[in-house]
């Protein structure tokens, strides 16, 4: 009996061994120096936030240009694109105002001049129209579709998702196309791009290879700090 009972003991010690080796190596205390050097995580901040110092965006892109578009795009990006286009008419057409980004590889793929239509401003985009022979250009949020070849040479088909903002783009013939009159050339002896019919158009030596990019059901987005467009949309 007295044998059994030591028997007991001794695997309750060694039971009681093994607890404290595993919890060790579980749930390490570590020193207070150590401790230190764990990396803290804030998560009180969104995820476009994170993504938008990820990316180094700041100073590129406005924050509010860029939170408006993800918005849009965690809401219509069906499909898992990565691809996402962001045209900023908060910007005059001197200045480059069109970024294309992939957000899951967190790179910027193009970052380019686009001219606006011809009735929407000067320099600046101010007036905005959904209605065919307007001559203004469009906002919110577009998916792209195939390519063809026309009048402006390669071009892009564009499909408006926002009912009453921007979803007569086809009957308008709103593509996205190459132009002479979208060049710093013409920034030096004008001030400003010349205009289009309502259409983002591109450099020349730009339109194809950002066509090619974007090209195939990725998102669009044309934005502007307009308190109309503001109300109307449903995506924002």
């Amino acid at each position: 009996m007295e044998k059994n009972f030591l028997n007991i003991t001794m695997r309750k010690v060694q039971f009681t061994i093994l607890l404290i080796v595993f919890s060790a190596l579980t749930f390490p205390i570590g020193t207070k120096e150590s401790r230190k050097n764990i990396p803290k995580i804030d998560f009180s901040r969104s995820g476009c936030e994170l993504l938008y110092e990820q990316m180094k965006l700041e100073g590129l892109i406005q924050f509010n240009t860029f939170k408006a578009a993800y918005t849009g795009y965690i809401k219509l990006n069906i499909q898992n694109n990565p691809l996402l286009t962001v045209i900023d008419f908060n910007l005059p057409s001197s200045k480059k105002r069109m970024y294309v980004l992939n957000l899951v590889k967190k790179e910027v793929l193009f970052v380019s001049y686009v001219s606006h239509g011809r009735n929407s401003g000067g320099n600046y985009a101010t007036s905005f129209s959904n209605r065919n022979g307007s001559h203004q250009s469009s906002l919110g949020f577009y998916r792209t579709a195939g390519t063809y070849e026309g009048g402006n040479g390669y071009s892009l088909l564009l499909d408006g998702l926002e009912e009453g903002i921007n979803d007569q783009a086809r009957p308008r013939a709103i593509v996205i196309h190459g132009a002479d009159y979208c060049s710093e050339e013409v920034i030096r002896s004008s001030g400003r791009l010349g205009r289009s019919f309502g259409c983002p158009a591109l450099p020349r030596e730009l339109a194809k290879p950002i066509i090619n990019t974007i090209k195939g059901r990725s998102l669009l987005f044309i934005y502007a700090n307009q308190s109309d467009y503001l109300a109307m949309s449903e995506v924002l």
